[in-house]
C-alpha cells in the first residue's frame, strides 16, 4: 500500500453504530409534527447526506420553509441531547484505529455536524487516534461534494490522490470519485436502501481487522 498518506473514515455506519439515537431524535421531531414513529432500520436507510436531507426524507410531503427550518432545528436539538445514549463503536473499531494510528494518519469526514462528531468520538475514546475531523457544517458543502476531502488533504499536507476514503455508502464512494482518491467499502454499516445498485470500490472489507491488516504497513509521508 505504498504511497497512501492518510485514511479518511466516514463516521455513521463506518466507525459508529448510531442508528437508534438518530431514530430517537427523528421520532421526537416527528411527534412534534403529529407523526408516528419510524423504525430505526427505516431511518438508517435515509441517513447519509446530512440533517436537512434526513428531515426532508422522514417528513411526508413538503413543509413550508419556516416549519421545515423549525423541524431541522428540532431534530438537531433532540439529537444533541440523545446522541450518546446508545451509540457505540462497531466491534473491532477501537482496536483497528489503535493498530492503524502508528502507521498512517487517520481522520474523519462526516455529514454529521463537526461539534457533535467530535463529542461522540471523544466520549467513545476514538478521538485520540485521529489527526483531523471535518463535519457536515465545517464547510458550506458536504458529501458527496469533495470539498471536505480537499480540506483534509490541505490540513494533512498530502495530495488528495494519496488519501483513501473508507465508508459504507454510495455517498462515500461518490465523494471519493469526485475527489479522485481511492475508496474502500466497509460491509458492516448501515444497510443500503432496497434495490440500490452495487457500490464500486477498490477494496471491500467485512470486518475492521481486515482494514488494519491492509493498511497498517502503509508507508506514509513524513510529518512536516
Amino acid at each position: 500500500m505504498d504511497g497512501i498518506a492518510a485514511l479518511i473514515f466516514d463516521l455513521d455506519g463506518t466507525l459508529i453504530d448510531s442508528r437508534r439515537d438518530i431514530a430517537t431524535a427523528v421520532n421526537c421531531m416527528r411527534a412534534e409534527l403529529g407523526l408516528g414513529p419510524l423504525a430505526p432500520a427505516e431511518v438508517a436507510a435515509m441517513v447519509g447526506e446530512g440533517a436537512r436531507v434526513l428531515v426532508r426524507r422522514v417528513v411526508p410531503g413538503e413543509l413550508p420553509k419556516e416549519r421545515f427550518e423549525a423541524a431541522v432545528a428540532s431534530y438537531l436539538a433532540h439529537y444533541s441531547r440523545v446522541c450518546l445514549d446508545t451509540t457505540v463503536p462497531y466491534p473491532g473499531i477501537a482496536a483497528m484505529l489503535a493498530e492503524l494510528a502508528p502507521a498512517v494518519r487517520l481522520a474523519v469526514l462526516s455529514n454529521k455536524g463537526e461539534e457533535v462528531s467530535r463529542r461522540i468520538l471523544a466520549h467513545l475514546g476514538l478521538a485520540s487516534h485521529l489527526a483531523e475531523v471535518v463535519g457536515g457544517d465545517t464547510l458550506p458543502t458536504r458529501k458527496p461534494n469533495p470539498g471536505g476531502l480537499f480540506l483534509l488533504a490541505d490540513r494533512l499536507g498530502a495530495a488528495v490522490e494519496r488519501l483513501v476514503l473508507v465508508g459504507d455508502s454510495r455517498i462515500d464512494a461518490d465523494t471519493a470519485a469526485a475527489a479522485g482518491c481511492p475508496f474502500a467499502l466497509v460491509l458492516w454499516g448501515f444497510p443500503p436502501s432496497p434495490g440500490s445498485p452495487a457500490v464500486a470500490a477498490r477494496w471491500r472489507f467485512s470486518q475492521p481487522a481486515e482494514v488494519a491488516a491492509a493498511f497498517a504497513g502503509t508507508e506514509t509521508e513524513a510529518e512536516s
